[in-house]
């Protein structure tokens, strides 16, 4: 009986072992199988560090090849200076170099600052990104905008970048600024930034004035004296903003004009190759400008008329200070370049509808344009 009874226990000890060896040995499994699959997850695939760095090589390329083609289509601008010369007692001419440009049409327009250029019909000097000078015509401007537009006729097809969709820009996005600061010993300098953001107003401040630029967009690519009038880009190589002034005293804030506010000027002149300015005939901000001028007068959207011209459109039309335009042939207003984009497609003569708040009530006025 004792022998029966001490097999069975060995016989069940020996079943208890193998079945703890069964067990331990599939936890041990499990274990390393977990830890293979772990290590599978954390190393890299074979080659994928070659692709990784294939990728990004191709975009840094990429963006080089865009920022060189661009860059092609910058140009420098230079004005006639008349000096008096004490050796001679005659007056003598001498050229000197304001700032930059970009060419955005086959045509040879170039698109700069006011401040760089001067006024309408004067005269001034291009020089293309292969050193040859050419004498430009300014064949539209806008001192308020501080924008102009420069015809050269040139004897080969320039290059020329294209033109972006300022109105489609998000604060964050990657942008470079191109242009010849302190002259053109630094010429087609290139700087990156972000927009950092849309819709800004400032005030400018000169000896004669005061005046405000409105609907800017801020970014903190570095932009110096020389620089404006050049364009600020997208990543695609697309012109969204004009480069214009700067804060002095302040670090990486500068500021562009958005391009769409003179695309419609640009694709009359590609067409007709002639533009006549229509115009409303008033002076009038947004409701982001306003506060500057009288911060107790407050709106929810349209563009406040601050001046009606004595012989303008909109005072024959019967249109007074203190109205608010609020849309324009239907079209809502929200900021000031909404109202100027619409005049610039228009022709001297035809007729646009206002819609009018006045006196917290709403009305339309129909008004012919009159020739700028």
């Amino acid at each position: 009986m004792y022998r029966r009874i001490h097999n069975e226990n060995l016989v069940r000890r020996f079943f208890i072992r193998i079945i703890g060896i069964f067990i331990i040995a599939t936890i041990s499994i499990a274990l390393y199988d977990m830890y293979l699959n772990i290590n599978i997850e954390n190393t890299p695939i074979a080659g994928s560090e070659t692709i990784a760095s294939t990728e990004e090589t191709k975009a840094e390329k990429d963006i080089c090849d865009t920022l060189e083609n661009v860059s092609n289509a910058v140009v420098g601008i230079s004005k006639l200076q008349t000096t008096d010369s004490s050796f001679l007692s005659l007056q003598a001419i001498e050229t000197y170099n304001l700032g930059t440009g970009v060419i955005v049409a086959k045509e040879g327009y170039i698109v700069t600052n006011y401040h760089v250029s001067g006024k309408k019909s004067s005269k001034c000097y291009v020089t293309l990104e292969d050193g040859k000078e050419y004498s430009a015509q300014v064949v539209w401007t806008d001192e308020n905008l501080d924008l102009s537009i420069l015809k050269i006729n040139a004897t080969v097809e320039v290059n020329y970048a294209k033109m972006g969709d300022s109105d489609s820009l998000r604060i964050g996005q990657g942008v470079y600024a191109i242009g010849n600061p302190l002259g053109a010993e630094f010429q087609k300098t290139v700087t990156y930034g972000i927009i950092s953001a849309l819709d800004r107003t400032i005030k400018i401040d000169d000896a004669h004035k005061s005046s405000y630029m409105e609907d800017l967009i801020q970014t903190d690519a570095s932009i110096n004296s020389g620089n404006s009038g050049g364009p600020l880009i997208d990543k695609q190589g697309n012109v969204i903003g004009i480069t214009s002034v700067k804060i002095t005293d302040a670090e990486g804030i500068g500021f562009a004009i958005p391009i769409n506010i003179i695309k419609p000027i640009i694709e009359r002149l590609e067409i007709t190759g002639t533009y006549e300015e229509a115009s409303l005939g008033v002076y009038a901000y947004d409701k982001e400008a306003i506060q500057y001028i009288n911060s107790s007068i407050n709106f929810e959207y349209g563009i406040y008329v601050t001046e009606v011209l004595s012989e303008g459109a909109a005072k024959t039309a019967g249109i007074r200070v203190g109205d608010i335009i609020e849309k324009i042939d239907g079209i809502k207003l929200n900021k000031i370049n909404d109202l100027k984009k619409h005049i610039y497609s228009k022709n001297v003569g035809e007729e646009v509808k206002l819609t009018i708040l006045r006196n917290k009530q709403e009305f339309e006025i129909p008004v012919k344009l009159t020739k700028k």
